[in-house]
């Protein structure tokens, strides 16, 4: 295991919140035959430290101790929840520096975009430490004589989340803070190459007093500790944000117990700019959208489509902003960090040379750069045709394909015509373009002039193989509750 000298030397100041072992039910365990594994930093490929890697009796043991702790949890006051998470949201935000070096040390993205996660990452569970308060009986009007209807929101129980690694903090409080606010209990699996900014929140949640056995973070090979979830009937709720095709597999996996699956899966998403747009707007708006954390984000601009008429003076202006755009270490705060691992570098390689290959223009970039095997130069690629594979698979990576289109219903069925679903960015200054096309865009979410949308207060999710349920607002907790019917006679 790393020393904590390791750490103060990249500016973290409680070294208490760097943990190796495994959170589950109130203490901190090490894997079966003390298997660890290795985690390291993207930046320079430097060994950060060694977690513990449990096995599947451990994760098995993670959800009888969540069940237990449910009997209680699930019937404690929502206000007493209220008040355990509103502790753990102020221990966060005081810490915040600390996690935010976390998690630019085990992920690399730039250190203000990991202080932007931090305070992403706490506003969830503010805000579910109020909503906890708020899920009332409803009251129906009955259909029968003498008899009174009642309908009763009540959580289903343990909750199983699995998270990824490239917001190794926010998808874990967003799903988590939901899942207890609901008073449901908690056994989280994060990701392999970023797990010390869960085991960092599981130490907050420690000191902020929850209860024993209800959040319990199993670090481990994925395959090992959520198989056995997905079949353990106790657990009744899965959430999971990842691929597309790991999100297949657990929905399989899941249907023996007929589990509720939440499900936040791949993107791509498309970038529509039309003439008459602020060009200088849109240039800077979808450079947010493709490059923040390093293009490795499921709102990622994938395809950016633009209007004949501004295409080239589009073009020429996002590949200078590009051009001018920094990479480097996380902790120096450029614009763009490394990649996670040699498979993102190597699909970027990919489909720059297919794009290439069949007729795509280089403007920028478009190679490794010196810095390090995981950084990938910023990169431009014009007149993309629809047959190139990054129009049709994700990139998660630098790269931006623009290409022109001429009419509305053109763009419209080349935006749609994708598996996935999640969200669609547009560009136009036309209030009747832009209610035509957010009806037509088949996609969960649609950011109109704009590239941030996301918050708390609203509910996240994508369509067709994007993702079931959402997460945030108040129907990201309904996603972790049953509604029970009750129909009562006084006589």
């Amino acid at each position: 295991m790393s020393d904590s000298a390791n750490w103060t030397r990249h500016g973290i100041t409680d070294t208490r919140l760097v943990r190796h072992f495994s959170y589950v039910n109130g203490k901190w365990v090490a894997g079966d035959g003390n298997e660890t594994l290795s985690v390291t930093n993207p930046a320079d490929g430097a060994l950060l430290g060694e977690v513990a890697s449990m096995s599947a009796a451990q994760a098995r043991t993670a959800v009888d101790a969540a069940q237990e702790a449910f009997a209680t949890w699930g019937m404690t006051l929502p206000q007493e929840r209220s008040a355990v998470l509103r502790r753990w949201f102020e221990l966060m935000i005081k810490h915040k520096e600390d996690l935010a070096r976390i998690m630019v040390l085990e992920q690399g993205k730039p250190l203000s975009e990991a202080r932007g996660e931090i305070d992403y990452a706490a506003s969830f569970v503010d805000y579910y430490a109020e909503e906890s308060k708020r899920p009332n009986i409803e009251g129906v009007t009955s259909h029968l004589p003498d008899a009174e209807v009642e309908l009763w929101l009540e959580p289903v129980g343990v909750a199983a989340l699995i998270t990824p690694w490239n917001f190794p903090a926010a998808m874990l409080t967003r799903k988590a803070a939901a899942a207890m606010a609901a008073g449901c209990t908690v056994v989280a699996h994060p990701s392999g190459e970023t797990p010390y900014s869960a085991l960092a929140l599981a130490e907050l949640a420690e000191r902020a007093g929850v209860p024993t056995g209800v959040f319990n973070v199993v670090t481990g090979h994925a395959p090992t500790v959520v198989e056995p979830w997905t079949q353990d009937a106790r657990v009744r709720v899965l959430s999971f944000t990842g691929s597309t095709n790991i999100g297949q597999l657990l929905y399989r996996q899941c249907a023996g117990t007929v589990k509720k699956l939440v499900m936040e899966l791949g993107g791509h998403a498309p970038v529509i700019v039309f003439k008459g747009s602020d060009i200088d707007s849109a240039v800077a708006e979808t450079i947010k959208a493709k490059f923040a954390t390093s293009g490795q984000d499921c709102l990622g601009a994938n395809r950016i489509y633009v209007e004949r008429a501004i295409y080239e003076p589009f073009c020429e202006r996002f590949i200078a902003v590009t051009k001018a755009l920094s990479l480097g270490v996380g902790l120096d705060d450029p614009d763009l960090g490394p990649l996670m691992n040699e498979a993102a570098v190597q699909k970027q390689e990919e489909q720059v040379k297919d794009a290439l290959e069949h007729g795509a223009r280089l403007g920028c970039g478009g190679q490794r750069d010196a810095l390090g095997p995981l950084f990938y130069q910023p990169t431009v690629l014009t007149d993309v045709p629809d047959a190139a594979a990054i129009m049709r698979d994700e990139t998660f990576g630098p790269v931006a394909a623009i290409t022109p289109f001429d009419t509305e219903d053109e763009v419209i069925a080349r935006a749609n015509a994708t598996e996935y679903g999640l969200i669609a960015y547009l560009h136009s200054l036309d209030p009747r373009r832009i209610y035509r096309m957010s009806r037509a865009l088949q996609f969960g979410m649609v950011a109109v002039n704009r590239t941030k949308v996301t918050g708390a207060p609203i509910p996240f999710g994508g369509v067709k193989q994007s993702g079931l349920g959402r997460e945030g607002a108040r129907r990201g907790m309904e996603e972790f509750m049953e509604m029970k019917y009750v129909c009562r006679d006084w006589a």
